[in-house]
């Protein structure tokens, strides 16, 4: 039994660190020059014992998964998945070699409705006249001690040079013009306060790195933190279905991280469920944001507070006990069922497969396994790989491995709390470019599936 390639339309959730998170579809990556690098995703499957395995040769998968050639494996009775509930990031934009937009860019106006308008008008008409009372009751001296509050001082034009500056999470237009002002960018606190109150955009300014310049007239600078160009971010893509040692691989390579940090990082400080015995399985599928200075222990810590998200989302270890199962048996079930793949239809009649084996004390006899303990990607699964020692091999050990095999996604603990009706016991991938799965209760048709396969792949 075989799964099947997994696309990778959907990356799953955007999770900015510090921030609050959002969906997106981009597999690049956004570097501080604004390159950006392709992704990959997971998975294809091998048949059941020694029959080779199929893989898509279609681009990415809709669920995030790596193309072929780094999918993960097929075989045993397997299927494939991806599919992640959604945060929006910021609006995709490349990075110019300038910093920041343009000069002369015109930022998003959000205009404020006409009635506020006029209060707004008469309010700081009255305010005016207050001062102007106050002018002419003390004298010139006033003018002096009141000119930063009438006009306060503002540079002219668009700035030279380069400067980033860092806007911390839940800062005001005010402590924003301040880090502005003390980074030699705007003239003045009261400048950017004006222009932001003026253009009502105050609650679309978002914490994070710009690269900005100095010298800026205060409306250039409110432009480009406005400006998706200007933040400095990094987003990798991590798809589901990937092992520990590949997302580690992929941080490595797209988020600026050594993978010696990655490696060293005290476990105790990623903020684990107390049940999981180590990352493999709670490093959750997703685009996550990194922002310059984030360490190895925050994106790991970002990726294990996603998972628990979704852990509670599901339900999972409130719903683990109804199906006589530990949560971290859920999330190893997940685990395979992603590993298997097909179609997210596919998911829970997989889950069915594996609980009706699992009641009949039959082996699982999941490819994907037998290649986790090898610690390898392949489309064939041999007889040799079946008898591999190890306790993650379900053709030799009964019942569910001691651990996840990859890190699930959303819609895998769907489907490994929520198992389809059926007696099925088998299911082959028949078509691999096409995601068809098979499923039945007999052996007869599963060798008639497995043979078909064969067929579709070209073997004999």
């Amino acid at each position: 039994m075989n799964g099947t390639p997994e696309d990778e339309d959907d990356v799953g959730d955007v999770i900015p660190f510090r921030t609050s998170s959002s969906e997106d579809r981009s597999t690049q990556e956004r570097d501080p020059e604004g390159g950006s690098q392709e992704g990959h995703s997971p998975e294809g499957r091998s048949p059941e014992g020694h029959s080779p395995e199929g893989r898509s040769s279609e681009g990415p998968s809709r669920e995030g998964r790596l193309p072929e050639g780094h999918s993960p494996e097929e075989g045993g009775l397997r299927g494939k998945a991806f599919g992640e509930g959604a945060r929006q990031g910021p609006p995709e934009a490349g990075a110019p070699d300038e910093p920041g937009a343009e000069p002369g860019a015109e930022a998003e106006v959000i205009p404020l409705p006409a009635a506020h308008r006029r209060r707004a008008v008469r309010k700081v008409g009255l305010l005016t006249a207050g001062l102007l009372a106050g002018v002419l009751a003390l004298g010139a001296g006033a003018i002096v001690v009141l000119r930063p509050y009438l006009s306060p001082d503002d540079f002219d034009g668009p700035g030279t040079g380069t400067v980033t500056v860092r806007i911390a999470p839940g800062s005001s237009a005010e402590a924003i013009g301040s880090v502005l002002a003390d980074a030699g960018v705007v003239a003045s606190v009261g400048s950017f306060v004006n222009v932001a109150e003026d253009r009502a955009v105050s609650d679309r300014l978002r914490p994070g790195h710009y690269r900005l310049r100095k010298g800026m007239a205060a409306g250039a600078a409110l432009d480009l933190l406005l400006s998706p160009a200007a933040r400095i971010v990094r987003r990798v893509t991590v798809p589901e279905g990937l092992r520990v040692t590949e997302v580690f691989d992929r941080l490595a390579k797209q988020a600026g991280l050594t993978l010696q940090a990655l490696k060293s990082v005290d476990q105790a400080l990623v903020g684990l469920p107390e049940y999981a015995k180590g990352l493999e399985g709670f490093l959750f599928p997703a685009t996550y944001e990194i922002e310059p200075g984030d360490t190895a222990v925050d994106v790991l810590a970002a990726m294990a507070e996603r998972f628990a998200a979704a852990a509670r989302q599901v339900g999972l270890e409130e719903q683990a006990p109804r199906l006589n199962l530990t949560p971290l048996q859920v999330v190893t079930l997940a685990s395979m069922i992603q590993a298997e793949g097909g179609t997210d239809e596919d998911y829970p009649k997989i889950s069915r497969v594996i609980y009706n084996r699992l009641a009949k004390d039959m082996p699982l006899e999941i490819d994907s396994t037998v290649l986790y303990a090898q610690n390898r990607r392949t489309l064939r699964v041999t007889e040799r790989d079946t008898k591999v020692n190890s306790p993650y091999n379900t053709y030799r050990h009964k019942g569910l491995p001691p651990g996840p095999i990859a890190n699930p996604g959303e819609k895998a603990l769907m489907a490994a709390l929520n198992p389809a009706e059926g007696d099925w016991q088998w299911f082959v991938t028949t078509d691999p470019r096409h995601r068809i799965t098979k499923f039945t209760s007999k052996e007869s048709e599963f060798v008639r599936y497995r043979e078909e396969l064969n067929k579709n792949l070209g073997a004999s």
